[in-house]
């Protein structure tokens, strides 16, 4: 950091004794008042009309700022939250949305960001998306209006936009009151306004903390091919929007249905929404959070997303939970805060805190145990390619370093799913191919992500694939599949920050919700068959012939422990998670032909040690760890629930 961002961050914090003597400040501290913090909305111009009412757009922008250093002339830095759920759905696992007061101005601002950080020298900015509560515009769930409504502010705060002292009138004001570094933060939909607006290169937004964020539109809607839900764009657009643009915005409502085709094609409205394909225009560095087992924003947008951005050379950092689709605020709050903090003071006020030569990655490994790793995934970490064979009995097939040979035929059951192919994995059902490897004599751990690639022979014109990684042994986890997706909720509050009459800094506490298991889904990945083809487009099959297709499997972080066992499993419709094709086709696996590249620390080697296997081929070299994924060729140019309403 420059010695000008230092001298800066030097007046923004309490002047301790170490500071007076000439050290240099290691942590912001709450010397500003949040009782007389100023409060006030602009509407920021984005340029577009996409309401086509004959104006351009203006998004809301509710603004809470220290009052001291504006008194003083000093500038502060900005932590912004974009988000279409401000009205509708609420923030948080509270639900919390803003309330105004007589004027128009903020009283609460959901989440603590604004209780905890304003009294530490830092604006906190609630920016509602363009067709969302008090903006102009329209929802275009992750394309156009979304990004720019949320870059238009990045861009007034560093004094290349316009923006307005109300929603109509002529009125102009500036933001001189900040130096315009900004992070931006937010979990579900709000990061993913993060991920895009930084993958556009806007100057000025310093750092990104997307939660459960999306990274490609079209993997959350589809899996090369096979839908994930039984609803497009156009759903979510609706659920959003405010009265006032869902009346204007008829027309981008009709861009995101023909733009979107349940086909699972590639079209330019998918390639608009694509921020990995852009990711060599990142400037701002990330701090990424996911749930290992979000079923909702899922692990499929990890893996592209991390690796494209250590090609492009951004510093990153990484936690990976246990949970579903939780905020960490809610599964590990006192280190999260302490860890936020420390992440803004250095990425926004350029303390020298030392957050940056501390591993890169935080690992729940299991409920609130967590482990370090210093690169993720570890630096040791090969693809190692295994392959199915034929049991000697009635039950599981084997997993193991030797070609197999022969077949093997399961028949679609969309009544059933990956728990229930994992409960029955050592007898012989008729609706899977399980694979597994003889009991482990070490510890295995599987760390980014898998490749499967099957040739397989149809029944039928349609069918959907799905590949499991599963652990075979007890063990203890949080239960994302219950409600609360591994946390329970509380009575008890505790306080992270400033209060006032308007809006209270305290929430209520959780813990862990646990369930025993006698097997854990490792990784999963899922296709269409008819999405064979390099170009990415689907295709009617033909009955009886042989089609051979790669299943992109989700990065993970996953110690299978010593005398568990690691399986694979090959089936069709995964129940809940994807659609069933139009037909019900028995699928015949070649085995021969059928692999899966699983990134093992060690690789190989160490696969071969824990199965007491002896060594093949050597390993494939994996870039930092993770095999870029199977690429679909997209078009150049250009889900079912929320991506995390709360």
């Amino acid at each position: 950091m420059t010695v000008a961002v230092a001298a800066l961050a030097a007046t923004l914090l309490a002047p301790a004794p170490a500071a007076a003597a000439g050290t240099p400040p290691r942590e912001s501290r709450p010397v500003h008042s949040y009782d007389d913090a100023i409060r006030e909305a602009v509407w920021v111009d984005t340029g577009l009309d996409e309401d086509d009412d004959g104006r351009t757009d203006r998004v809301a922008v509710d603004i809470v700022r220290p009052a001291e250093p504006a008194r003083r002339g000093r500038k502060v830095p900005v932590i912004m939250d974009a988000s279409p759920y401000y009205s509708c759905c609420g923030r948080g696992n509270e639900s919390e949305r803003k309330t105004y007061d007589a004027n128009g101005d903020v009283v609460r601002m959901p989440l603590f960001y604004d209780n905890y950080f304003v009294p530490r020298g830092y604006a906190v900015v609630g920016v509602d998306l363009a067709g969302t509560n008090r903006s102009d515009g329209c929802v275009d769930v992750g394309g156009r209006s979304d990004i720019r409504s949320a870059k238009a502010v990045v861009d007034w705060l560093n004094g290349r936009g316009t923006a307005y002292t109300t929603r109509t009138g002529a009125e102009r004001t500036d933001a001189g009151w900040t130096n315009g570094r900004t992070g931006m933060i937010g979990k579900s939909w709000d990061g993913t306004i993060a991920n895009g607006v930084a993958a556009t290169g806007v100057e000025g937004l310093e750092t990104i903390v997307p939660i459960a964020a999306i990274s490609s539109w079209y993997d959350y809607y589809f899996s090369r091919g096979a839908p994930l839900y039984d609803s497009g764009p156009d759903w979510l657009s609706d659920y959003v929007e405010s009265p006032d643009a869902r009346a204007r915005c008829g027309a981008v409502q009709r861009e995101l249905v023909d733009g979107a085709p349940r086909t699972g094609d590639p079209t330019p409205l998918w390639t608009e929404r694509d921020y990995v394909r852009a990711a060599k225009k990142v400037r701002a560095s990330v701090f990424l959070v996911h749930g290992m087992q979000d079923l909702n924003v899922r692990m499929q947008h990890v893996g592209p997303w991390w690796d494209a951005l250590a090609r492009n050379g951004v510093d990153r950092k990484i936690w990976l939970s246990q949970t579903g689709h939780v905020d960490p605020f809610d599964f590990r709050r006192a280190e999260w805060v302490a860890t936020l903090h420390r992440w803004f003071d250095h990425e926004l006020l350029g303390l020298d805190n030392g957050i940056d030569r501390e591993p890169v990655a935080d690992i729940e490994r299991r409920p609130g145990h967590w482990v370090t790793s210093k690169s993720w995934p570890p630096r040791e970490t090969r693809a190692a390619t295994l392959r199915p064979a034929r049991g000697d009995g009635d039950g599981a097939g084997t997993l193991g370093l030797r070609k197999g040979r022969g077949t093997a035929t399961f028949t679609d059951d969309p009544g059933l799913g990956e728990t229930d192919w994992a409960a029955r994995i050592d007898t012989s059902t008729p609706e899977k191919a399980g694979f597994v490897t003889g009991p482990l004599s070490r510890d295995l751990r599987v760390s980014g992500a898998s490749e499967a690639t099957v040739t397989v022979t149809p029944s039928a014109p349609t069918a959907h694939l799905s590949a499991v990684l599963v652990d075979l042994g007890p063990d203890t986890i949080r239960d994302y599949a219950a409600a609360g997706e591994g946390i329970t909720t509380l009575t008890d509050r505790t306080c992270w920050g400033a209060s006032t009459e308007g809006d209270s800094a305290c929430y209520r506490e959780t813990r862990a919700r646990t369930t025993d298991v006698g097997h854990t889904v490792v990784s999963r990945g899922w296709a269409d068959l008819g999405h064979h083809g390099p170009d990415g487009k689907s295709a009617p099959l033909t009955p009886g012939k042989r089609y051979t297709l790669t299943l992109d499997l989700a990065a993970t972080d996953h110690v299978v422990p010593e005398g568990h066992r690691l399986a694979l499993i090959v089936a069709g419709t995964d129940r809940g998670l994807i659609d069933p094709p139009a037909d019900t086709p028995t699928l015949t696996l070649d085995l021969a032909r059928t692999s899966v590249r699983v990134p093992v620390a060690g690789g190989t080697a160490a696969f071969a040690r824990a199965t007491a296997g002896s060594g093949p081929a050597p390993d494939a070299g994996v870039r930092d760890g993770v095999r870029p994924p199977h690429t679909v060729q997209r078009v150049p140019g250009e889900g079912g629930g929320a991506p995390g309403g709360r």
